[in-house]
């Protein structure tokens, strides 16, 4: 039974959020520890009369490098790219150029076999996409945001910034979300994030998870200036130093999860970026999303509780948004 169960989750994926038809090409990009994952997505896909194919690379050393360049190569030839390494490529370089050729891209970062059955893959995404796309467009509106909480008073600067809805929908070339892990975003300014935050929910990038103990960020002009919080601060700090790059260390992205599917954090990707009405903020490479900055890192820090406020009007509390 958790087979078929499985099969029909990745039929959600395959019918409902990338819309895959007839003959279409559709790549599917992991690695060894996902196969399993990879090989129901390419039945559901084959249900369709698409012709799925299967790439499997070895595990990227980061979250955000890049995919070896005969998997860059695929990509340019596929109508349809899933992408389920265990760490992801999505801020890609090879990502960006597959989007531009006109491909529709879903990342789901960490999906297994057991995410495949979880309650996040059975919301109405339709409906979902309603509020998502709302909250996103009160982030292109919107010329400066803050997020406050125990410890955290974070601003950014969003003038002239576009915000995004990541539905887990895509419809036309060129379409990009995550999958299922639903969320709103927008990039900062490249100077115009300072303050600081507490984080105490996950870092689901990097082999973090879940946090043991809170995390804190000192932010001046979009850099990380500071980062505490235990091993996994410790482990944030080694990460970086392996990298002669400073923009590794610019904020990147605010987003909003909007999964209402999503209510508890696990430490992965697929789902704590949708928790719905919690916050996040990426630090590394902004360019996917609408920004300037191109670094081979990109992970995300979430807060388990966290209000925000866009040009002082309160839209997210508590874990709920207000719109």
């Amino acid at each position: 039974m958790a087979l078929v169960e499985e099969i029909d989750g990745a039929a959600t994926i395959v019918e409902t959020c990338a819309g895959i038809t007839a003959g279409e090409r559709v790549l599917i990009v992991g690695d060894w520890r996902s196969s399993d994952t990879a090989e129901r997505l390419a039945t559901a896909a084959a249900a369709v009369d698409a012709e799925p194919n299967i790439t499997l690379m070895e595990v990227p050393a980061e979250d955000g490098n890049e995919p070896p360049a005969t998997v860059a190569s695929a990509m340019l030839e596929a109508d349809v790219i899933m992408l389920i390494p265990t760490r992801a490529i999505a801020h890609s370089a090879a990502v960006k150029r597959a989007l531009e050729n006109g491909a529709r891209v879903l990342a789901m970062g960490q999906l297994s076999p057991e995410t495949l059955v979880d309650e996040g893959l059975q919301i109405d995404f339709d409906e979902a996409a309603k509020e998502c796309e709302a909250l996103a467009r009160r982030f292109t509106e919107a010329e400066m945001a803050k997020v406050v909480g125990d410890g955290t008073e974070l601003t950014f600067d969003l003038r002239d910034r576009d915000g995004n809805a990541f539905t887990s929908l895509v419809e036309e070339p060129g379409d990009f979300t995550t999958a299922y892990a639903t969320e709103a975003n927008v990039t900062p300014t490249p100077t115009g994030t300072n303050g600081r935050a507490v984080f105490d929910g996950s870092i689901p990038n990097l082999g973090i998870g879940r946090l043991d103990e809170n995390l804190s960020i000192e932010v001046e002009d979009g850099k990380v200036t500071e980062v505490k919080g235990g091993e996994a601060a410790r482990k944030v700090k080694r990460t970086w130093a392996k990298y002669d790059d400073s923009a590794v260390r610019t904020v990147a992205e605010l987003a909003v999860g909007t999964n209402p599917g999503l209510t508890e954090f696990t430490g992965g990707v697929i789902n704590d970026h949708g928790v719905y009405g919690s916050v996040h903020v990426g630090l590394g490479t902004s360019s996917n999303i609408g920004g300037e900055t191109r670094t081979p890192l990109h992970f995300d820090i979430t807060m388990t509780d966290g209000s925000l406020y866009l040009d002082d009007t309160l839209v997210v509390e508590d874990r709920n948004i207000v719109l």
